[in-house]
């Protein structure tokens, strides 16, 4: 067996997430299409669903994303050290803030009770300046969000804040729970919670810019939901929220990110040889076994043991046996390999290589968790890029 590796490739790498933005620029002026009257946020909390959130923020801004939104403070604070400053929003938030700064770089706040609005108040005193705040409601999906019961209350202290020049309130929002499920009557239910609410803040002289409650699937597939705002996450990456609303082809969205790695060592053995830890795969028959470098350090679930799929040589293999912290080992059969082979784990899908939902399917996840959990130890590369540098929203 040859143990030369490969020279072909420019720079050695052990493993890579190719990252596409032209394809993620194009994913959201797809999803821009779908709704023409509303605005859209593009989503990169948790580093942009793996993917990266610095560049995936200035590519969608570049394709027309008028919000960019995350989950913590510190994700927020991070895209302005970049030089964001376009719209941006902010929700997941804990006692002690960190309020005075998010302030400072005016990003929007989401309160979703008022011990938050009190903790707020306290840093806009301390910054000099207002903040910009987004309500949220719990329409029925139980987890953040003002219970419709003490909505009241929220919007009364909320007003009272911006009569004090605290505050501006900029938006009322909400987050469905099951709108990648087609049909389900909580769809329904929790836009009547939602469109309630609103009616019931504005009566109060609440006056926000944007009124938002749909998600990826919402964008998609319930038109009635798109309001002032769209926020894109999944659907983003060319990704689709579930098998059931339909596959990424179906909405003209392409697969941003391709995960390769290659081939550490490729040998011969014969029959009877176990593989990996516990033996829980053994070779059939004389075989060659290829091993991949990379393991759930790297974010490759240890549920795809024996299931996960991956392309080598053209074809589609199993992996053989447990994967490991750093590797698993993949069973040629009859076919040959060479050391430095690439190795697809999962991609658009175009040369004939795994996705994430095949990866989803095999380890009995969603894809969203599949691209999200590739960690920091596997480089990103990016092409794509886009020459200007000075999109909206942009500095530098």
């Amino acid at each position: 067996m040859n143990e030369t590796p490969l020279r072909a490739r420019e720079t050695p790498m052990r493993a890579r997430a190719l990252v596409d933005l032209a394809a993620l620029r194009a994913n959201v002026r797809t999803l821009k299409a779908r709704a023409p009257r509303s605005q859209l946020m593009a989503v990169v909390k948790a580093n942009a669903y793996g993917h990266g959130a610095v560049q995936c923020a200035r590519a969608a801004r570049e394709a027309g994303a008028e919000w960019v939104g995350t989950a913590t403070p510190d994700e927020a604070l991070a895209l302005r050290a970049a030089g964001d400053t376009g719209r941006l929003m902010c929700w997941l938030w804990t006692p002690g803030g960190p309020w005075r700064e998010a302030v400072e770089a005016d990003v929007d706040v989401s309160v979703s009770g008022v011990w938050a609005l009190a903790e707020l108040c306290e840093a806009v005193r301390a910054a000099g300046r207002p903040a910009r705040v987004q309500l949220k409601i719990d329409t029925g999906l139980g987890r953040n969000g003002c219970q419709p019961d003490d909505w009241p209350e929220l919007i009364a202290t909320a007003r009272e804040a911006e009569d004090a020049g605290l505050v501006k309130v900029t938006g009322i929002w909400s987050h469905f729970a099951c709108a990648d499920e087609p049909g389900h009557p909580s769809i329904r239910a929790q836009l009547r919670v939602f469109q309630d609410a609103v009616a019931y803040a504005e009566r109060q002289g609440v006056e926000p810019e944007v009124r938002h409650i749909a998600n990826s699937p919402a964008t998609l597939t319930i038109p009635e939901a798109h309001f002032d705002l769209v926020r894109t996450g999944i659907a983003m990456y060319g990704v689709s929220p579930s098998p059931e609303v339909g596959t990424p082809q179906d909405f003209g969205l392409k697969p941003v990110m391709t995960l390769s790695a290659y081939l550490a060592s490729v040998k011969r053995v014969p029959g009877g040889h176990g593989v990996s830890y516990g033996h829980h795969y053994v070779t059939p028959g004389p075989t060659t076994l290829a091993l991949v470098p990379v393991g759930y350090a790297d974010g490759i679930p240890r549920a795809g043991s024996g299931t996960g799929p991956v392309l080598v040589g053209g074809k589609w293999r199993t992996v053989a046996g447990r994967v490991a912290m750093d590797q698993f080992v993949v069973d040629l059969g009859g076919d040959t390999a060479r050391v430095g082979d690439e190795a697809v784990l999962f991609g658009p899908g175009d040369r004939g290589e795994p996705t994430a939902e095949d990866w989803a399917r095999a380890t009995g996840t969603i894809a969203y968790e599949v691209v999200t959990r590739i960690s920091h130890r596997v480089p990103r590369v990016y092409v794509g890029e886009n020459v200007d540098e000075n999109a909206d929203g942009y500095t530098g």
